[in-house]
């Protein structure tokens, strides 16, 4: 071989970084699909291995690595997180796991990628803030909405002053997975799963955050549709529902803005309506992830009769869209956004990006969903630094 071909391979060897995931539900498939994916899409300073897969027995831990592409498996997360040979543990688990397994991961020195909502209440949360802070541990939380491009884009539009000095924002992120009164009960509705603010809503306010900054403080309400649910599907037996169906807030952000957010899980046809609209004085733009490719930006000034919303369609302008398709118009989907998500955690971990969202600012975010959840209880106010 010759000096340059070994220069070359000198160059363009990269480092395994192991990856353990706990949990082969839907979203265990798709951070397993993202780290698969990752290296044939985008130049990583590391290539993902996936190592190691828990699950809640042995034989769905061994029938979810076979399947997602796992070498090992286990019946223990315990095992995972405290594997010598893992990098990342990723966490899929239940709400209310989240901060054991995440402890346990930072205790043993990993880092840490958890699905959203960081944990089930600001508290705990904040628990898993200060051990990952002590340690310096590198932290993601699965917000992935908040890789889309068109997302990135609609904060330029705002930090740069396209559209003027922002005088509104409103947000809503509604579904109607939960919109039948015969869907049972579930983790999500225990009220160690927090509702349909805590599942769904946490995505608006990291997205209105993203955008606009920290929410100061908050005037909230909420409410349960459906007062119980079947013990199971199909089930006669009942028992009370203790969490939201719907929740709804007015938001005072620390930038001076005045907002609404609203979330609601029972909201009969909505499929995927994360929507906002934030208002300028010069121009306006609106999003929905029902057309995720897609941002609408109103601009003052035009002439009256052609002035209104202009479609701007998402393309290899908008990066990262190009590392998936060289043309516009042929869409990102929702594992795309997963796949972006893994390469900043990779490219954080290694030294080469920052991590976000990390365990600081989920933790933010859960804050105020505690502070919407007090206020609806308090009927007043809520100040988001007081929980």
């Amino acid at each position: 071989m010759t000096a340059a071909r070994e220069n070359v391979m000198a160059e363009t060897a990269r480092k395994t970084i192991r990856i353990g995931l706990i949990g082969s539900g839907f979203m265990g498939k798709c951070h397993a699909n993202a780290f698969r994916s990752a290296p044939g899409l985008f130049r990583l300073p590391a290539v993902p291995e996936l190592s190691l897969l828990a699950d809640v027995d042995e034989r769905t831990a061994s029938a979810g690595a076979a399947a997602l592409g796992f070498g090992r498996a286990t019946a223990d997360w315990r095992q995972l997180t405290s594997d010598p040979e893992i990098d990342i543990v990723a966490i899929t688990a239940p709400n209310s796991l989240h901060a054991d397994m995440a402890i346990a991961a930072i205790d043993a020195g990993k880092a840490v990628y958890c699905e959203k909502p960081l944990s089930v209440d600001a508290p705990t949360a904040r628990t898993m803030r200060d051990a990952a802070a002590a340690a310096g541990t590198c932290t993601m939380v699965g917000f992935n909405f908040l890789r889309n491009p068109m997302i990135t884009l609609a904060r330029e539009l705002v930090t740069s002053g396209e559209i003027g000095e922002i005088t509104a924002f409103r947000g809503i992120h509604a579904e109607n997975y939960m919109a039948d009164a015969a869907a049972p009960h579930s983790f999500r509705t225990d009220p160690q799963g927090g509702g349909a603010l805590c599942d769904i809503g946490s995505h608006i306010i990291s997205i209105a955050r993203y955008l606009l900054g920290p929410i100061d403080s908050v005037l909230g309400e909420t409410v349960t549709i459906y007062p119980s649910r079947p013990v199971a599907a199909g089930s006669s037996e009942h028992r009370p529902v203790k969490v939201d169906d719907r929740a709804i807030f007015l938001a005072r952000f620390a930038g001076g803005v005045r907002g609404t957010i609203e979330a609601d899980w029972a909201s009969t046809g909505r499929k995927m309506q994360l929507a906002f609209e934030v208002v300028g004085t010069r121009g306006a733009i609106a999003f929905s992830q029902e057309r995720m490719n897609e941002l609408h930006l109103y601009s003052a000034g035009a002439r009256r009769g052609l002035d209104g919303f202009a479609r701007i369609e998402a393309g290899p302008e908008h990066p990262p869209y190009g590392n998936f398709c060289p043309a516009s118009g042929h869409h990102l989907g929702f594992n795309d956004l997963k796949v972006i998500e893994v390469v900043e955690l990779i490219d954080a971990l290694l030294g080469q990006g920052t991590a976000y969202p990390d365990f600081e600012e989920a933790y933010a975010v859960q804050q105020t969903v505690d502070a919407v959840k007090r206020s609806a209880v308090e009927k007043q106010w809520v100040e988001v630094a007081s929980v």
